[in-house]
């Protein structure tokens, strides 16, 4: 059964839960939130229990930081760190599966210049396993997961398609940490997003939607029914989320997602 969120900053609402409301009326089952860094998420612990306790349901939170585990400065790397342990205690405590947090986002980009990053792919993914395994013991320990997404080319340096992903995630080998696969970046990376869906298998814990050109799907030319079918096949029961922009209003574009992934 598809379990749908939307972004918590594409609903109306005064508080978490007119926004649920809001999303159910749209043929949505539940929220995915901003996770600011800086203490900001973590501040918000008291509301999100209320929420969670009032029914509402959010599945997840993606990584708004300004840092990342792929920053080039050590004081930037260790900030992430500490960001993400804040963020993963604290999906945990809003009924939450985990945290959506790539490798780094536009940090660098070795298909755009100066092309050669300021240190080489083996030490940064040595840096990426390395905070990664730190990372996947304390989500175990807070009862959540680390969300490990692949972004393109153009603003990722490392870790680009699902195989990347699994790659790493393999490497750590914590359940703590596992791979989501987001539908516009495969939609750039990816020669058959089916197929490679199919080959991460269990990997994927978490879906993020968007179409070919960033926005909701339907809005591009996206194969989704392959894709929901390929996630059918690897028995994936996780959430969708959506992670793009909106063609129009948010009442408007929602019912039309919902009933275009339903109908598959």
């Amino acid at each position: 059964m598809i379990r749908l969120a939307a972004q918590e900053a594409t609903l109306p609402g005064a508080n978490l839960e007119e926004q649920f409301q809001f999303a159910l009326d749209c043929g949505f089952d539940g929220i995915e939130l901003s996770g600011r860094g800086d203490g900001v998420f973590g501040a918000r612990v008291d509301e999100l229990r209320r929420a969670r306790d009032a029914g509402v349901q959010m599945c997840s939170a993606v990584m708004h930081t300004p840092t990342f585990l792929g920053s080039f400065e050590p004081a930037a790397r260790a900030t992430a760190i500490a960001d993400l342990k804040v963020l993963l205690s604290t999906i945990a405590e809003a009924g939450g599966l985990g945290i959506v947090s790539p490798n780094a986002f536009g940090v660098f980009s070795r298909k755009l210049p100066p092309f050669t990053p300021p240190r080489s792919q083996e030490e940064s993914r040595r840096l990426l396993v390395e905070a990664l395994v730190e990372l996947g013991e304390h989500a175990v320990g807070a009862g959540s997961v680390l969300f490990l997404e692949p972004l393109n080319r153009y603003e990722d340096y490392l870790v680009n398609t699902l195989a990347d992903a699994v790659s790493v995630v393999e490497e750590v080998g914590s359940p703590g940490v596992a791979v989501i696969a987001d539908t516009y970046h495969m939609s750039i990376e990816e020669p058959d997003c089916a197929a490679s869906i199919e080959a991460a298998g269990a990997h994927i814990q978490h879906v993020q939607l968007g179409d070919s050109n960033r926005l909701e799907p339907g809005a591009g030319h996206y194969d989704w029914p392959a894709t929901l079918a390929a996630l059918d096949r690897i028995g994936f029961d996780g959430w969708l989320a959506m992670e793009c922009g909106l063609s129009g209003p948010t009442g408007d574009v929602l019912p039309g997602v919902a009933e275009i992934l339903r109908a598959r």
